[in-house]
């Protein structure tokens, strides 16, 4: 039991201690509190429920810490485009295009969500709201090619599955076909987000509840952990 006990401390600390799971647990823990804060709220009237409350206002500040660090993501950003750049000449030229333009929608959404922070901080003048209404266009534009690449790439293993293959290859697939199925998945949740905090008018923009908004993030959060801390080592 201690032994379990030091090896699950060791991971959390592992995970801390580089960028990307610090972002991954801020990020699930803060979509965690819009969750439980969104439900206790939902059930009584905003002002009744002091708990609910801080629990959406510390969502709201992890959210804005997440902000903050992501100024510093542009050039880790920009290493990765230059390293795929236009894709292994051996990889299907649409999985290859989709993930082009998925590097540039993710490049370009960078400097216009600082520009939104940088106005929202009395740094530079101008109305913060079409900065924020790009960045999250160029996210959801992202999120949609993500999806795309996923199921060409679920439609290609489909295809190309041999009747006879050893037990390894068939692993190998199977291992890769469940990775895609699940970006898919947290990707969808990431998307009904994106189109939430989209202006008013545009399909369901603006409807959904705290709770419901936790829920989703909650839940790609989880996906985003899984794949990256227990499924790479599958």
């Amino acid at each position: 039991m201690a032994a379990g006990a030091e090896g699950l401390l060791g991971a959390l600390v592992a995970l801390l201690e580089t960028h990307r799971g610090r972002d991954r647990a801020v990020r699930t823990l803060g979509y965690g509190c819009q969750l439980a804060g969104g439900a206790l709220a939902a059930r009584s009237h905003p002002t009744e429920s002091p708990l609910g409350q801080s629990l959406l206002a510390i969502s709201a500040q992890l959210s804005h810490c997440r902000t903050v660090l992501r100024l510093f993501d542009d050039l880790s950003m920009l290493a990765y485009s230059c390293q795929y750049g236009l894709g292994p000449k051996e990889e299907d030229p649409a999985v290859r295009w989709l993930s082009v333009a998925s590097n540039v929608a993710d490049q370009l959404y960078y400097p216009c969500e600082h520009l939104a922070w940088a106005a929202d901080a009395k740094v530079i003048r101008g109305d913060s709201g079409k900065w924020w209404v790009l960045s999250t266009l160029l996210w959801a534009t992202s999120l949609l090619l993500g999806i795309a690449r996923s199921l060409r790439i679920l439609c290609q293993l489909r295809r190309r599955r041999p009747k006879q293959a050893s037990k390894d290859s068939l692993r190998t697939m199977r291992v890769r076909a469940r990775a895609e199925a699940l970006t898919v998945a947290g990707n969808l949740a990431d998307l009904c987000n994106a189109v939430h905090w989209l202006p008013p008018g545009v399909l369901w923009a603006g409807r959904f509840p705290p709770w419901l908004v936790g829920l989703l993030g909650t839940t790609s959060s989880l996906i985003g952990v899984y794949q990256t801390y227990v499924g790479g080592a599958a």
